[in-house]
């Protein structure tokens, strides 16, 4: 059998955040999606996550789920196999986005965690399309069911996370990056910088997605994770004006 493959979520989701990448890979694989719940520090989340995990492992992750990813191959290269980073950002926080985060938090100690999600979130999150509406309520049923106080200590994860740019240099075990084309938390650039900092790294622009293209585009990632998986050779980033014309 393959070897297992660890999937990381974003913010205030679960497993449900990869269903098709479950479906597709677990067949031949174990396919393991820890929760982020347990920690407010991207440290705690990745020590929770080693915690559990096999010795080796292919790992990815998406947005929350990619920083907490690039916090273990800081922390523990030797055990990642394979490394997936989709719609993240390698930077320490923006002190106004960490500033915005403070608003947000008083306002879901409050009782208004719908409506932070409703009216400042959900909305950012993904492209056009016909899943749209039912992608949207799936995300707003996976932050509900977690709840207030994970929104809290993921959001304090998130504001004091390190930036990890200098630690990516480091890494040499095959590489894909992801972007969703109209992303817009983690627009083009971020990815383009984590290809460039990843020796060897590929990137791939996934039409049709935003922010979770796990969902929005299962065929297209999928089929990346696949060659990813299976060992087909990374190649380099293309310089960033010509990525723009993809």
């Amino acid at each position: 059998m393959a070897g297992s493959l660890v999937l990381l979520p974003g913010l205030m989701c679960d497993a449900r955040l990869f269903a098709p990448q479950i479906a597709a890979f677990s067949a031949d694989r174990a396919v393991l999606v820890p929760p982020l719940t347990g920690a407010n520090t991207i440290a705690g989340m990745a020590y929770s996550v080693l915690q559990c995990a096999p010795p080796q492992f292919a790992l990815a992750g998406l947005s929350m789920g990619g920083i907490v990813a690039m916090e273990i191959m800081r922390r523990a290269p030797e055990r990642v196999t394979h490394l997936a980073l989709m719609a993240t950002n390698p930077r320490a926080e923006d002190p106004a986005v960490s500033a915005n985060r403070e608003r947000q938090k008083a306002q879901v100690r409050q009782g208004h965690l719908r409506a932070v999600l409703r009216d400042e979130m959900k909305p950012n999150y993904l492209a056009d399309s016909a899943q749209r509406s039912d992608i949207l309520d799936l995300c707003m049923t996976m932050a509900l069911q977690l709840g207030p106080e994970v929104f809290v200590s993921q959001s304090e994860a998130l504001a004091t996370r390190p930036d990890q740019q200098d630690s990516l240099k480091q890494v040499t075990v095959p590489s894909l990056i992801l972007c969703g084309k109209e992303d817009r938390l983690c627009p083009l650039d971020r990815h383009v910088l984590l290809a460039q900092l990843i020796s060897g790294a590929r990137l791939e622009i996934i039409d049709g997605a935003g922010h979770l293209p796990t969902l929005e585009q299962p065929e297209a990632i999928n089929t990346a994770l696949r060659i990813w998986l299976d060992g087909a050779k990374s190649v380099p980033p293309l310089p960033p004006k010509e990525i723009e014309h993809v």
